[in-house]
């Protein structure tokens, strides 16, 4: 016997209706789950700024020149010694043991800063007449674009401070003691294409001093010369050469040098005259 229409339909309604409910229900708890969230992403912090370098003083760039020195004459290739590039300020006394003879004329220059009095006594005339480096064999090969280099000597190296010394000459010797060779100094280089402004090509830096009301001035304590400028390279990316014409003579070095400005003090540091390139 047949069923009713509707008795055999009635299942499948119902079915119908479960999975319909069935999907609103899914759809439902899909759009109450919470999004995926992505992975946090690290705070990326800034770099810091790096300090600026220090400005190199008289006694780092001679530790600097006595490092150099000892691997040369140990025939070893120097570390870097991080100088090119750098800015410095080297001050050192000169004139101590009082004045010297008047410079000639037409002396040629020693690098080395002297002071003498006037033929009255009553002036001081400083002078600094830079040597000529151009032909030497520190620099020669150093840089091709170097066309000359003028050379200021740093005195009594082995002095890291730049005041007068303290050691006094003996005086029982029977002979005044030999001051010992040149071993350090600044080359002020200069390439070919450079402003011949800054050159003094065998001129002196000169100032005259006098006291007040006809007095002579005070030269207790010397006078003190000052070179400023940015250290530059050789060929080798080192600002500081040695050589030596003998191993059993300390190597002589020097350090090659853009020289922005020259400057003679007194001994309380008053600017007494300065030179500024260009």
């Amino acid at each position: 016997m047949l069923k009713p229409i509707a008795t055999l339909c009635l299942p499948m309604v119902v079915l119908a209706a479960s999975a319909f409910a069935l999907s609103a229900c899914e759809r439902q708890q899909e759009a109450m789950a919470p999004e995926p969230q992505s992975p946090p992403v690290a705070a990326v912090s800034p770099t810091p700024p790096q300090p600026p370098q220090p400005v190199v003083d008289r006694a780092a760039l001679l530790e600097a020149m006595s490092v150099a020195a000892s691997a040369y004459a140990a025939g070893q290739e120097p570390a870097g010694e991080g100088l090119a590039g750098r800015r410095f300020v080297v001050r050192q006394v000169f004139g101590c043991g009082g004045p010297a003879p008047p410079r000639a004329a037409d002396a040629p220059g020693d690098g080395v800063g002297r002071w003498s009095w006037s033929q009255d006594r009553k002036a001081v005339q400083i002078d600094l007449a830079p040597a000529d480096w151009s032909g030497s064999a520190l620099i020669e090969g150093g840089d091709q674009s170097w066309e000359a280099a003028e050379g200021f000597w740093l005195l009594r190296p082995w002095q890291l401070s730049g005041g007068c010394p303290a050691v006094t000459a003996d005086p029982l010797a029977s002979e005044p003691a030999r001051p010992s060779p040149q071993s350090a100094g600044i080359a002020a280089v200069f390439d070919e294409s450079s402003s011949r402004l800054g050159r003094r090509n065998g001129r002196a830096y000169t100032t005259a001093l006098r006291g007040e009301d006809g007095a002579p001035p005070a030269t207790t304590g010397g006078y003190r010369l000052v070179l400023e400028g940015r250290f530059t390279a050789f060929a080798s990316g080192r600002a500081v050469r040695c050589r030596a014409a003998s191993p059993d003579q300390r190597p002589v070095c020097i350090a090659a040098a853009r020289v922005d400005r020259v400057a003679f003090e007194d001994a309380s540091g008053a600017v007494l005259s300065e030179w500024r390139a260009g």
